[in-house]
């Protein structure tokens, strides 16, 4: 995986040593960084929006269909070319889930973070917290709506008040 990738670019699957040296050499060629991540299939992976320490967002983004990542850039058909969404309530979002984006968080900071979460059973494996998260309409969103931009950018107005800001 590119450290800069997003979205399934840059994103690799090698079945064997053979080919994740391959794909190794074709990414260092454009970066000196390369992230190596043991593969999971799971049916869908976990955003868990966390801001200021507190769990925002649920969604559940699923596998492109006949695809192992969430998007399938290299579909000839658009209907495959990424896998549908479903954004619940924080309060439905399985509790180790939850506990794990808020754990991975707190060693970062109280920013805005959208944590990847894979679970499989009873077992739950953060893939990435992201420092930038999208929050895109219709899909983060889907569940508070607008609710979810008052209370980050209320979360970013507490802040520039508490630094004489405004």
């Amino acid at each position: 995986k590119m450290p800069e990738s997003s979205f399934s670019v840059g994103v690799y699957k090698a079945e064997n040593r053979v080919e994740l040296a391959d794909k190794l050499a074709v990414m260092f060629k454009e970066s000196a960084l390369a992230l190596v991540q043991e593969f999971l299939y799971t049916e869908y992976d976990w955003r868990i929006g966390v801001l200021n320490g507190r769990a925002i967002y649920a969604c559940k983004y699923f596998m492109a269909r006949d695809h192992w990542q969430i998007y399938n850039h290299g579909s000839k058909r658009k209907s495959n070319q990424a896998g549908g969404f479903e954004t619940i309530p924080t309060f439905e979002a399985p509790r180790k889930v939850l506990e794990a984006a808020l754990k991975a968080c707190s060693i970062i900071g109280k920013g805005l973070y959208g944590v990847d979460i894979k679970q499989r059973d009873n077992q739950v494996y953060v893939i990435e917290v992201n420092d930038n998260p999208n929050i895109d309409h219709r899909i983060e969103d889907a569940y508070l709506g607008d609710e979810l931009y008052m209370m980050v950018m209320q979360e970013f107005l507490n802040r520039m008040e508490r630094r004489g800001l405004r």
